[in-house]
């Protein structure tokens, strides 16, 4: 069932988006090569403790930290680590956080240092998507509009989305109704409504869409060894458009 979210609880939701936006800007300060993830994760969890906010990935399913760091070849849910990122690299951070019973959640593709064009490309193509995908969340098109527009778009510049993972309704419930997969056929899924809030998270693959879980059980990466970006906000469905509650004002 998909839960719509009177005007309070999405402005309860505007709250929580905010403070996820703030933290991943303060965290994107940060991305130098030499700095950790290990470090990434603590700066988040104490830029969560000053707005007093829980940070929603800890503790979720048995996941060890705040923040996910899936650095190259990651896809998502990469666990931080105390090798230092490098010159050329580029890092998917994965966050969430919960506020007075809400969550926000929303991901970020960087560059470590200078890296090549083609990862460039990847990053950029990867936010366009979403962008895309965000522009038609409208009340009255229907959900899988949203993820054709990744889709298209993505394999138009020669890239692949992935089809392991998909984003989700977000609320009370850090996953609830629908899914938000970024392949599909226009037209189809469920009608968008307001009141209906979205994580739409293009994960977007340099080479094949295929992806593989590591030992841990969490750390997705791809198989064949490509990049890979990801990108993601809270989206409410308004009855004037799509609203952004995950990104700086």
């Amino acid at each position: 069932m998909i839960i719509l979210k009177s005007p309070l609880e999405v402005d309860k939701m505007r709250r929580v988006g905010k403070y996820v936006a703030e933290i991943l800007s303060v965290i994107a300060d940060k991305v130098t090569p030499g700095v950790t993830t290990k470090a990434l994760n603590a700066l988040a969890e104490s830029e969560a403790i000053k707005r007093n906010a829980r940070p929603a990935f800890k503790g979720y399913g048995g996941y060890p930290y705040s923040l996910c760091c899936s650095p190259n070849e990651g896809v998502v849910h990469g666990m931080p680590t105390d090798k230092p990122l490098q010159d050329g690299d580029i890092i998917s951070l994965d966050f969430g956080l919960v506020v007075n019973g809400f969550y926000g959640d929303a991901a970020i593709t960087l560059p470590v240092g200078k890296i090549s064009s083609h990862a460039a490309q990847l990053l950029q193509v990867t936010q366009d998507s979403l962008d895309l995908a965000i522009a038609l969340a409208e009340p009255g098109n229907r959900l899988h509009d949203v993820s054709n527009a990744v889709q298209k778009y993505v394999e138009q510049h020669g890239f692949s989305v992935v089809r392991d993972f998909v984003g989700h309704g977000i609320g009370t419930q850090l996953h609830e109704s629908p899914q938000v997969p970024n392949f599909g056929r226009a037209g189809t899924g469920p009608v968008l409504k307001p009141g209906m809030v979205l994580a739409i998270e293009p994960m977007v693959n340099q080479g094949n869409h295929a992806v593989k879980v590591l030992t841990d059980g969490w750390t997705a990466v791809t198989v064949d060894g490509s990049l890979s970006a990801h990108f993601e906000h809270t989206v409410a469905i308004t009855e004037n458009g799509p609203e952004i509650l995950t990104r700086l004002e």
